[in-house]
């Protein structure tokens, strides 16, 4: 099975929100259907702020990827953070997200990305040995903190 990832477009809505709204439920993320309908809507849209990629066949997408963009001094220009990484489980441990790992950053970079960033739990080993193998670093420096609005 291939991890080919396709840039979502409007048509493909249901599809994604159906994907967030699984991986929502998996991770215990509290979220409405139209609070995720009101965030992803518009990156398929065309904002320019982030874009979402399905992972697989386009008919039948087996997961996805939300991919934020900001700019850093520090990195020397535009940057990206993973916001939301999910594969269905019937096909996890099958490379699949490994494989969306490394192809991601390639288009990125080609776009003119200079760093990928991500979260992951602090106690989640087999998520933090993934992206260590896909050559994220953790850096000891750095705890992101947040404040809502």
């Amino acid at each position: 099975m291939s991890a080919a990832l396709h840039l979502a477009k409007p048509d493909d809505l249901d599809k994604v929100l159906t994907l967030v709204a699984a991986f929502h439920e998996e991770m215990q993320i509290t979220s409405s259907e139209d609070s995720r309908r009101a965030a992803i809507e518009p990156l398929l849209n065309g904002i320019p702020y982030g874009a979402v990629y399905l992972a697989g066949p386009t008919r039948a997408p087996i997961g996805y990827i939300v991919v934020t963009f900001s700019w850093s001094v520090e990195f020397g220009g535009m940057d990206a953070s993973i916001d939301e990484l999910y594969i269905r489980p019937p096909v996890r441990k099958r490379g699949i997200a490994t494989e969306v790992l490394i192809a991601l950053p390639k288009t990125l970079s080609e776009a003119g990305i200079t760093a990928l960033h991500l979260e992951v739990d602090r106690e989640d080993k087999d998520t933090q040995r993934l992206y260590a193998r896909t050559r994220f670093q953790a850096h000891d420096r750095y705890m992101r903190m947040t404040k809502d609005l």
